[in-house]
């Protein structure tokens, strides 16, 4: 089953009503779906009715909201095509299976589970549902990390300058920064203060100010000519990734999976942890919600481990030498208990002092 494309106008004044009126009656106009038995007809609403009428009040507009989106109406339409109608133990497992069968890893199953179950919390305190179905999160595989090497970076920033030199700025800006692309397209030059930048639109909801590098900073001082009300306001993300692409493509990294904008951000986190930077300062600056995504970093703390293995040296060099001064003390002990006691004559010597004495 392939994911549906959102074709939805994620704007503040959408119409949902319209929008999902419509999808409604292509769905039930499918002769597969036109067989199953809905719940939909009694008290209990279907997945995308609960997203038109909730989906507002729990999602900013944003494309996480898109992502969303198409999690909820695949669900929905799987639901439809098997004419389950119950919000129970059971669909979660049929759900798990049937996205296991399409090929999603743990992790994207997982996304798309949260998704649903946001918006069947919201219907249960609406006295929509009567009981949420049970579901334990998914053992997700920690993924290999890929980061840019310096000449790597190089090669990538200097072709997609010669395209764009102001997405060129972009890159340095946030592989100096760890800044998701999307915190930096709505940077304002208000944010800008002190050295400092501030996101205030982030993924976690929360606003982190991170302090700017030389090159960063250079990045946002050259900016002002390309206009916008922030340094790179005027970026359309789809004409970068186009030009990340055109760059990834005359670098031969076509072949490489993890070669995307992404990857900035997991240069910048790998750099930190690689010059020492305890992870706690890593989660904070890099604005990760957990220690465990900042944890995906910990086997590159090389100099930690260093210091954990002179740790031990030191420890192992102070047993032996108390070991050491142990059996000294010991020796020292037994001869002085042995100059203290009175001395008993042995046979040979007794024998010896009674032949002298004739």
């Amino acid at each position: 089953m392939s994911r549906p494309k959102s074709n939805l106008d994620f704007s503040t004044d959408i119409i949902y009503s319209e929008i999902m009126s419509s999808n409604r009656s292509k769905l039930d106009a499918d002769p597969t779906y036109a067989s199953a038995t809905w719940a939909s007809t009694g008290d209990t609403p279907l997945p995308a009715e609960l997203w038109r009428q909730h989906a507002g009040a729990l999602w900013e507009n944003s494309s996480h909201k898109n992502n969303c989106y198409a999690f909820i109406h695949e669900i929905d339409e799987f639901m439809r095509s098997r004419g389950i109608a119950d919000y129970d133990d059971t669909l979660i497992d049929r759900l798990v299976d049937n996205f296991r069968g399409v090929g999603n890893k743990n992790s994207t199953i997982n996304r798309k589970l949260a998704a649903f179950y946001r918006l069947l919390r919201k219907a249960e305190r609406n006295g929509q549902i009567t009981r949420l179905p049970t579901y334990v999160r998914l053992r997700e595989r920690n993924s290999r990390v890929r980061f840019l090497t310096a000449e790597e970076e190089a090669t990538m920033f200097s072709a997609i300058g010669q395209n764009d030199p102001h997405h060129e700025l972009l890159c340095r800006f946030l592989v100096d920064t760890g800044a998701r692309i999307g915190e930096a397209l709505a940077l304002k030059w208000g944010d800008i203060h002190n050295g400092t930048a501030t996101f205030w639109i982030t993924k976690s909801g929360k606003s982190r100010s991170v302090p700017l590098t030389h090159r960063a900073a250079q990045a946002i001082e050259i900016s002002p000519i390309y206009g916008g009300n922030g340094p790179f306001s005027r970026i359309s993300y789809q004409n970068f990734k186009y030009n990340w692409n055109r760059a990834r493509k005359k670098n031969r990294f076509s072949d490489d999976p993890n070669m995307v904008p992404h990857i900035l951000r997991h240069t910048c986190a790998s750099r930190l942890v690689q010059a020492g930077i305890d992870l706690r300062r890593v989660q904070t600056f890099l604005g990760h919600q957990t220690i465990q995504m900042t944890l995906r970093y910990a086997h590159l703390a090389t100099n930690d481990l260093d210091q954990c293995a002179m740790a031990l040296n030191t420890t192992n060099m102070a047993a032996v030498e108390k070991l050491k001064t142990a059996a000294v003390e010991k020796h020292k002990a037994a001869a002085a208990a042995a100059a203290a006691k009175p001395h008993v004559p042995s046979k040979p010597e007794r024998k010896a002092a009674f032949k002298k004495q004739k």
